[in-house]
């Protein structure tokens, strides 16, 4: 197995973490948020990206008190949360995973489909990518479930396939992760979000090259 670990400076998701698309968003506010994150997650570093995350977890806790605790905003909570920790790596993450996890569940609670199945692969990217008993919570048998039910939800998603076929890859389960990578290649764009679009399209392509040195 190759599997990644979560101390290590590495672009994450939620997430991936993660540019999920907003084409179904009813959650007012929602958008500029997405912008804000995928400017900080894609073009700041160091220091000045940890402090425009922690002002994004301010913006979004804002967002969900506005919002009612809107499934929305909170999965965009976490995925402020889980993002800061990848960018701030070693056991500081830690915390910030725990409060995306826990924020991912409580949104996953009041609509498990919300923004086409996106709290669910965030989640099952955290349970990928953190450290197991007794370190956190980490656990790639929880991780699958969630991708699966996630690409029951959105199968066409390019988000919900690229990280499932990442989890596939470092599973070690290359012509499996070969499937679910084309779907992502072929996956409609993100409605409104070009940079986060071009970004996911890019790390589908490293993903490739990646994959095509195990043929």
């Amino acid at each position: 197995m190759q599997k990644k670990n979560f101390f290590s400076p590495f672009l994450f998701i939620i997430l991936t973490t993660l540019s999920i698309s907003t084409v179904h968003a009813n959650t007012p506010g929602l958008l500029p948020l997405q912008h804000a994150w995928a400017k900080t997650n894609y073009e700041l570093e160091g220091e000045v990206q940890l402090e425009a995350f922690s002002a994004l977890i301010a913006q979004a806790k804002v967002l969900v008190e506005l919002s009612g605790n809107s499934a929305e905003a909170l999965t965009w909570l976490a995925i402020s949360q889980s993002s800061t920790a990848s960018a701030k790596g070693g056991l500081g993450a830690l915390d910030f995973a725990e409060s995306a996890k826990e924020n991912l569940e409580r949104a996953i609670d009041k609509e498990e489909s919300v923004l086409d199945g996106t709290a669910l692969t965030v989640l099952a990217a955290l349970y990928h990518k953190v450290p197991g008993w007794p370190v956190s919570f980490g656990s790639d048998k929880k991780a699958e479930k969630l991708f699966k039910r996630a690409l029951e939800i959105n199968p066409q998603g390019m988000d919900q396939n690229f990280f499932y076929a990442e989890y596939l890859f470092d599973e070690g389960e290359y012509e499996k992760a070969q499937v679910f990578l084309s779907r992502a290649q072929n996956a409609p764009e993100k409605a409104n979000r070009p940079l986060a679009d071009e970004k996911r399209r890019e790390e589908i392509a490293a993903l490739q090259a990646r994959l095509d040195t195990k043929a």
